[in-house]
């Protein structure tokens, strides 16, 4: 994946930035965590002790030399002593994020490891999680049982009864590795509350990526009128409120809008999805694409879907994680919850895994006016619709129905919409 371009921004900007990601899609509290940068002087600049991470400001981060003395309003971290330990034992690692979001909490309190080979991209990025046992926070102990499974060459660790810490080659690749390993971790415990999580072999991802379609051909010109630059925005916008609303995490997710005819935008692949600017965003058109760019792996998918349905007009394709709970088990989702569910969804089947990029078409067979998404099973959701607002709002209520029946379902049976009372609502809403 393309890193964010940090180049010239300072180490505390850096930090900040990604502390205030991390702080505000909930992977840590006022209190908890805490972030590191070693520079190219060997100084290590890291979060203060005891300062709100939703108010954390560059002024605020301490800077430890490479002799050991501290610069800074604040104290250090209590545990910047295991940055150290790690930076020492793999001098590759020039970033380390450190912090108790809950569902990895819950694996370390179980003595478990999330088997990141639920979805494909996640065992490239997380790569093998280390387990480091028990010790006091801010301890010797600490940072030597951490740095004994960094030195087994993984990039990440779960602590036992305390967290998880991963490390990057820079901070967004290490924000990544972070977001990653708990998303799969979240979608693990939700897919555990109504089913049974199916994992993916090393073979089946291999095959996997082995099945992605080659890149369009590169157009020879490429023009930017008034309508294509709008359509530009109405996609970035989309791609950053998902992000802000945890429907799609840094290192997946697809959205594209129709142009003209069969020609649309869709969005780039190597480039972090908070991340995304206007520039990014790759145009096809004729079956081409624009120069110099990498579009989604999943073009092939879009392009398909635009010729065969002339009422698809957007597609989002995303990863959220109560849907993907249905993704991982596949376990059917219900949409019979409320009748804004069943209006705007009727329906969301399964597809099998890796089908959108095989030729068994299953998934071009199955879009249509009556089933606007689906679910690909061990990937993604799929959703279709005509503005893009639109549907946005149908994964929007899609996501909201699945987390309705996964929370509903520790508390008795799940009763959905009878079938006279989905005929009422055909008739008024569909006919």
């Amino acid at each position: 994946m393309r890193k964010l371009n940090t180049k010239w921004m300072h180490p505390r900007d850096q930090i900040t930035m990604i502390i205030d990601k991390i702080y505000k899609s909930g992977m840590t509290t006022t209190s908890g965590g805490n972030i590191s940068i070693i520079d190219d002087n060997g100084d290590v600049w890291v979060t203060p002790s005891a300062i709100d991470k939703g108010t954390l400001r560059p002024s605020d981060i301490i800077c430890v030399r490479k002799d050991g003395t501290i610069e800074g309003r604040h104290k250090p971290s209590s545990e910047y002593p295991f940055h150290i330990a790690i930076y020492k034992c793999r001098p590759e690692i020039k970033a380390v994020i450190h912090a108790h979001p809950p569902a990895l909490v819950s694996f370390s309190i179980v003595r478990q490891i999330p088997n990141t080979n639920v979805i494909p991209q996640a065992k490239h990025i997380c790569g093998p999680i280390g387990y480091a046992p028990y010790a006091l926070p801010g301890s010797e102990e600490l940072g030597d049982v951490i740095a004994e499974e960094f030195k087994k060459g993984v990039n990440a660790v779960i602590m036992e009864n305390h967290g998880t810490v991963v490390g990057g080659s820079d901070m967004t690749d290490a924000f990544q590795r972070f977001e990653t390993i708990e998303f799969c971790a979240r979608t693990l415990i939700n897919g555990s509350t109504i089913g049974k999580p199916n994992y993916l072999s090393d073979e089946q991802i291999a095959e996997f990526e082995n099945q992605i379609p080659r890149l369009l051909p590169e157009m020879d010109e490429v023009n930017h009128p008034s309508d294509e630059q709008e359509i530009r925005e109405q996609i970035r916008n989309i791609v950053l409120r998902a992000c802000d609303q945890g429907m799609m995490i840094s290192s997946y997710g697809t959205v594209s809008v129709r142009w003209r005819e069969n020609d649309f935008l869709i969005t780039p692949t190597n480039v972090p999805r908070w991340d995304i600017q206007l520039k990014d965003i790759v145009q096809i058109k004729d079956g081409k694409r624009e120069p110099g760019k990498i579009p989604s792996r999943s073009t092939w998918l879009h392009q398909e879907i635009y010729k065969r349905n002339p009422h698809v007009n957007s597609i989002i394709l995303t990863q959220t994680p109560y849907l993907m709970a249905y993704g991982v088990t596949g376990e059917k989702i219900d949409v019979r919850t409320i009748p804004e569910s069943w209006i705007f969804l009727q329906d969301i089947p399964n597809m099998p895994f890796g089908s959108h990029f095989t030729g068994e078409e299953a998934i071009l067979k199955t879009i249509s006016k009556d089933t606007p998404a689906v679910i690909i099973n061990n990937d993604s959701v799929l959703v279709t619709g005509d503005k893009l607002l639109g549907t946005f709002d149908r994964l929007e209520v899609a996501e909201f129905s699945a987390k309705s029946l996964t929370m509903g379902a520790c508390l008795g049976d799940l009763v959905p919409i009878n079938d006279n009372q989905v005929e009422d609502l055909r008739k008024k809403f569909l006919s």
